[in-house]
């Protein structure tokens, strides 16, 4: 399915820095809850990601990633999501996550 340059534009990709990751043992499936510094005009958002099979919470402690920030909250067992983090999916269903390959500002945003 095609979508206009306009849909496009709408969708509101930024990079963030991961301030902070906790197990989730409420989730249906293994996830942690993280939270993302977007910078000074949009602040810190969080967010469930389905991740634990390629990262170690040591390992995500301080990426950068890219996650969509206009999307409505979204209910994840008793955690509220506000953002949504961008990721590749593997042929495992791991998740392989949307970084730039060299630090930027925070709340930049991808075109």
């Amino acid at each position: 399915m095609e979508i206009g340059w306009k849909d496009f534009e709408k969708v509101e990709m930024r990079v963030g820095t991961i301030t902070a990751v906790d197990d989730f043992p409420e989730a249906r499936k293994p996830a942690y809850q993280l939270r993302i510094d977007f910078g000074e005009k949009i602040g810190s958002r969080k967010t469930s990601a389905q991740i634990t099979k390629r990262y170690t919470k040591k390992q995500l402690q301080g990426r950068q990633v890219v996650a969509v920030v206009n999307f409505p909250k979204k209910q994840i067992a008793n955690f509220m999501s506000e953002c949504l983090v961008l990721g590749a999916v593997g042929e495992e269903n791991d998740i392989v996550l949307i970084s730039p390959d060299t630090s930027i500002e925070n709340g930049l945003r991808i075109g």
